[in-house]
């Protein structure tokens, strides 16, 4: 991926080591520890896992931290990235009339503190409505590669892609309609809700890669191929049976590794906001 001369963006909070919570939570414990690697990539929203685990209390984590080289980059790398998709998006809210709201990206080392709830890294990144913004544990590329086998730079940048679809989805007001329905639906039906939602966030990651190589050609060969293998690695069936050694999908809250594929692809090769419906459709 073509990075390095890209802008960097403002919109970067870095809180390692910076007074967040401690990386074992208040009331947490063996069981909180194995609360947060179950709900690891099954989009569960923070503020209802976090909340019932997470105490009161704060603790820092210290101010001496200091990242290492390959860090700094992997920090610059982000920065970049965020600031293409802000890029990306300022473009298409102004097509459609409207304005874009940049949300914030906050970097954190073994657990912060959100507008959602308290969350440890293990849960991998993550967006909170409640305050818009991104949240990111930079280790979790690390456990990308070697944990799921989804190495390189394009796939780690899908990742954010992915996270900021969210936040569109928040300012289109689809993600209160989502939170609505859910309220009124059973467990099945809520999980396909979210499977919808998550779907339509990988599709608007594919429509950011689309954008961004028509305009500032970002993409080398084999990029597309890395962010394809990291969705197909964090899809709920492929995640289910690493798990559990078996596949529920009516307990599926992402998508199967293929949906996920193919609604990246989709974004990826439309460029079309239209195209990334996924709830008007009546197949995945």
């Amino acid at each position: 991926m073509r990075w390095r001369t890209g802008r960097r963006s403002d919109n970067v909070e870095d809180q390692r080591g910076g007074g967040g919570v401690s990386p074992t939570l208040a009331g947490g414990g063996i069981g909180t520890i194995a609360l947060v690697l179950i709900a690891m990539f099954m989009g569960v929203d923070p503020s209802v896992i976090l909340n019932q685990v997470a105490g009161p209390q704060q603790a820092s984590v210290g101010g001496d931290y200091r990242p290492s080289p390959a860090e700094t980059e992997l920090t610059d790398f982000v920065s970049v990235v965020l600031a293409d998709t802000e890029d990306t998006w300022n473009a298409q809210f102004r097509e459609m009339g409207g304005t874009y709201q940049e949300p914030k990206l906050v970097l954190f080392s073994g657990a912060v503190r959100s507008a959602c709830g308290f969350a440890q890294s293990a849960m991998g990144p993550f967006y909170c409505p409640a305050d818009q913004k991104v949240y990111i544990d930079l280790r979790f590329y690390q456990d990308l590669k070697t944990r799921h086998g989804a190495p390189g730079d394009f796939a780690q940048a899908y990742v954010i892609a992915h996270e900021i679809g969210h936040h569109v989805q928040t300012l289109l007001g689809i993600s209160e309609q989502v939170t609505k329905a859910k309220r009124r639906a059973g467990e099945t039906e809520a999980n396909r809700l979210s499977v919808r939602q998550e779907l339509q966030a990988d599709c608007f990651a594919g429509l950011w890669a689309h954008h961004a190589d028509r305009t500032r050609q970002i993409l080398e060969e084999g990029d597309v191929e890395e962010a394809l293998n990291a969705a197909s690695a964090i899809g709920d069936d492929r995640l289910q049976k690493q798990a559990q050694g078996y596949v529920v999908p009516d307990a599926f809250t992402h998508g199967s590794s293929k949906q996920r594929v193919r609604w990246f692809k989709r974004g990826l090769q439309s460029g079309d906001l239209r195209q990334c419906n996924t709830f008007e459709v009546a197949e995945l």
